[in-house]
């Protein structure tokens, strides 16, 4: 059952203490009143890290150095390297973060007005093995811990520091399919959201499946209202099977059947995640079947152009194929818009600079995908 394929991936990799980025506000404080010390440094602590952006214990001046050697004894305060950074002519950037192990993961800032939005990894690799996409291409390596998840915003937030902007919107359409990491992702979740850490509301973050009807359900009851977005990229049950492996496991009415339950729990509207191919799903019968679909459900459409991944087959649409797209799904009275294109100069697609680096150096990343 895909229930038990979906737990037991691989396990984290964890340290006999608790990383600071893994401890929600609460467990912070009570390892603080562990240590005999007044509740309020609970408080000084996560100024320094989430606001001030130090995570060295030996920095916190306002503790006694004594107090700041016990807390670097109590908590690990241990955090990624970014191991590459490329940004791109239109203000997008590419970080890929390497962790002791080895393992990489990639998170991508987008510039947007007023908007910074992160896109962070949830997996190092991905199981669901899109045909088109350089994520999986060499499966799951291991899962991202809580910490990690964090971690990627803060690491982005220090790159952004000279800037004085901060992440204000945060999606979950890195590497990995996120409901696969269910509680480390909404452990991550609570803890950038927090008042107390990141602050960044829930309305802001966004939830990217290509379609996990248990996990969907689940989120529901989280009582936080998050987007959900489903990679859906296919109209019909046959041509999502041949580009979405894990299609097989859960058929496209459970995935609707779970997106209408999501909206009449939470009255947020689902997000539909269409990457057009061409000659592969972009066709006007294609907009129409979409359309369909859509009909049976509070969804707006994203259709985003293909980024070309080297040595996979699949192209990028022609304009007017896109145009076309869009206008039959807007004459069905869809609500779809198309994607801008960024960071096309910067290895844009989702796995890419990751793969670059695992194929210059294909010993240097942590490969073990044992239980």
């Amino acid at each position: 059952m895909l229930s038990s394929y979906i737990i037991c991936f691989v396990p984290m990799i964890s340290s006999d203490k608790q990383n600071i980025f893994a401890m929600t506000p609460d467990e912070l404080d009570r390892r603080v009143a562990d240590l005999n010390w007044p509740s309020y440094r609970g408080r000084q602590v996560r100024e320094w890290i989430y606001h001030k952006l130090i995570v060295n214990p030996e920095l916190i001046s306002n503790l006694a150095k004594t107090d700041r050697q016990t807390l670097a004894a109590a908590i690990a305060f241990d955090v990624g390297q970014v191991q590459q950074l490329q940004q791109s002519e239109d203000g997008t950037w590419k970080m890929l973060v390497k962790w002791a192990d080895g393992a990489l993961a990639e998170c991508v800032v987008i510039p947007d007005g007023n908007r910074l939005t992160a896109c962070v990894s949830s997996q190092v690799g991905c199981p669901v093995g899109c045909k088109f996409c350089a994520s999986g291409i060499n499966g799951l390596k291991q899962n991202l811990s809580a910490e990690r998840i964090v971690q990627q915003i803060f690491l982005m937030n220090q790159s952004l520091a000279p800037t004085q902007r901060r992440i204000t919107n945060i999606v979950f359409m890195g590497m990995g399919e996120p409901l696969a990491n269910y509680a480390h992702v909404l452990r991550a979740v609570r803890i950038i959201h927090d008042p107390q850490c990141f602050n960044i509301g829930a309305r802001k973050i966004t939830i990217s499946t290509v379609g996990v009807p248990p996990r969907m359900r689940e989120l529901a009851g989280e009582n936080l209202p998050l987007n959900l977005a489903i990679s859906l990229h296919a109209p019909t049950e046959a041509l999502r099977k041949q580009l979405i492996p894990w299609a097989e496991h859960f058929s496209l009415q459970e995935i609707l059947d779970a997106a209408r339950y999501y909206f009449d729990q939470t009255g947020r509207e689902v997000t539909l995640e269409y990457i057009l191919l061409h000659e592969v799903n972009d066709r006007p019968q294609h907009a129409r079947q979409l359309a369909g679909i859509c009909k049976t459900l509070r969804a707006n459409v994203n259709l985003i152009r293909y980024n070309e991944v080297e040595g996979l087959p699949f192209e990028r649409p022609q304009s007017e194929a896109v145009m076309k797209f869009q206008s039959t799904l807007r004459e069905a009275g869809v609500n779809a818009h198309v994607r801008k294109s960024r960071g096309r100069d910067i290895d844009a697609a989702c796995g890419q600079l990751r793969r670059k680096l695992e194929i210059r150096n294909p010993n240097d990343e942590l490969n073990s995908k044992s239980e």
